[in-house]
């Protein structure tokens, strides 16, 4: 009996002990579920940074929603991404305004001691990545003005009507140069030219306008202007030009500023490139005088060093350019306005040069305006014309946008004789002109 006795207690201690172990590893369990939520960095690393303990718990109370560290942990990445992309945003626009900032205030400093007025700069872009070698390119097109018709609403209503492209032709006028201007106004109707504006500046050219369906503007009263444009020469009704054509830039208008002693064949707006701040016809006679060379000056006392070569191009002709509505633009009028109207006196194309084609150097900030020279034979001044042209059987059948008797002081019988050249097919028009003048 004594045995089955011992073998049930045996079973029994063998139970009670299974059983403990069983509860033992349920409460581990639990245990290390419950570790697991309140230190899910683990249990040392929590009590060395007691913060992420209670970050962790606060998190847990928060969002009961969260059952698991998995869970807790890719929405806190998602979180922290989120507020890095922000802060990535963030620190690219100010990095943007920072570069904007500074362009300013360097133009700013290189235009120290001009009005506020003037300092008008144009925001850059975000900087550009430069192609394979041989593809950069850069732009010469500063962005153009925005318009204010508030400037002179007149005016504005003028052009409005006058011009379909925001293009107009424009001729400064006074009863001194009337006969020049009959002869060009002629040409400009029989080339189909619509968007031609004279700029009368006395009545005796208002009726001229009149009296010949040609589209007019008279200036409201200036004493400045008005004392020069009734009595004022060839050369002084020029320099007034620079003064008068802001305006037009200002309402938004792009300008081919013409002198009067010009006869147009061909609507020259069909031959502009508009990709330039200013282009405009030469005074040069051939491909290097016109568009520029290499000239070498030689100086023997300096021996081996004798030969020095020197960039050359014959100047800008001031009766003939077209102007984009830039701020280059403008600042160039302004310029050259500034410096006519202070002694001692100047030639305006002189003038015009100079501004134009000065680098900056100690002492002087140069204007930073792109140029283009318009096509010589296209756009052809009267030395061409007279020396080389009407000489040559080839070139007398090229057919010109314009001829500017810039070169001859008998302007209005040269005007006459490419008139009728051109016009009325009169072939020996040309012939009784000398090259130059006589005197």
């Amino acid at each position: 009996m004594a045995g089955p006795v011992g073998r049930r207690g045996t079973n029994a201690s063998q139970s009670i002990r299974g059983s403990r172990i069983a509860v033992a590893i349920v409460i581990g369990v639990l245990l290390g579920c419950i570790f697991a939520v309140l230190y899910p960095h683990g249990l040392f690393s929590d009590i060395s940074n007691p913060t992420s303990h209670f970050r962790s718990r606060r998190l847990s109370k928060a969002n009961p929603k969260i059952e698991s560290t998995s869970c807790e942990s890719t929405e806190e990445v998602s979180k922290l991404k989120s507020e890095m992309t922000d802060l990535s945003n963030k620190n690219d626009e100010l990095k943007k305004q920072v570069r904007d900032l500074t362009v300013k205030l360097q133009a700013s400093e290189q235009k120290n001691g001009q009005s506020d007025s003037d300092q008008q700069i144009v925001p850059v872009s975000n900087p550009p990545k430069p192609g394979p070698f041989g593809t950069v390119k850069g732009t010469t097109i500063n962005p153009t003005i925005l318009p204010d018709p508030t400037i002179n609403p007149r005016l504005a209503k003028i052009l409005e009507k006058l011009t379909t492209k925001k293009e107009v032709i424009v001729a400064l006028a006074n009863s001194n140069v009337k006969s020049m201007l009959e002869v060009s106004v002629s040409s400009i109707k029989k080339a189909g030219i619509p968007n031609y504006l004279v700029v009368a500046l006395d009545d005796g050219i208002v009726d001229f306008c009149k009296e010949n369906d040609v589209a007019f503007y008279k200036r409201d009263p200036d004493e400045g202007i008005d004392s020069v444009a009734k009595s004022g020469g060839n050369h002084a009704v020029s320099g007034l030009k620079f003064r008068i054509l802001r305006e037009f830039l200002q309402l938004g208008y792009s300008v081919l500023l013409s002198d009067v002693d010009i006869v147009y064949i061909q609507n020259p707006f069909n031959f502009i490139y508009r990709d330039a701040d200013v282009e405009s016809m030469s005074d040069g006679h051939d491909n290097f005088t016109a568009y520029g060379y290499n000239d070498v000056f030689d100086e023997p006392s300096m021996g081996w060093a004798r030969y020095a070569h020197t960039m050359r191009i014959w100047v800008y002709n001031s009766g003939f350019f077209y102007l984009r509505p830039t701020i280059p633009a403008i600042e160039l009028l302004d310029r050259v306005a500034e410096r006519l109207s202070k002694p001692p006196p100047a030639w305006d194309q002189a003038v015009f040069n100079e501004e134009l084609f000065f680098p900056s150097h100690p002492g002087y900030i140069g204007l930073y305006a792109s140029k283009r020279t318009m096509d010589r034979y296209m756009f052809m001044n009267s030395k061409v014309m007279f020396k080389e042209v009407r000489k040559d059987e080839k070139l007398k059948k090229l057919k010109p946008v314009i001829v500017h008797v810039n070169y001859h002081p008998d302007k209005l019988p040269r005007m006459k004789a490419v008139f009728e050249f051109y016009f009325n097919g009169k072939q020996d028009a040309l012939e009784p002109f000398p090259d130059g003048s006589d005197w």
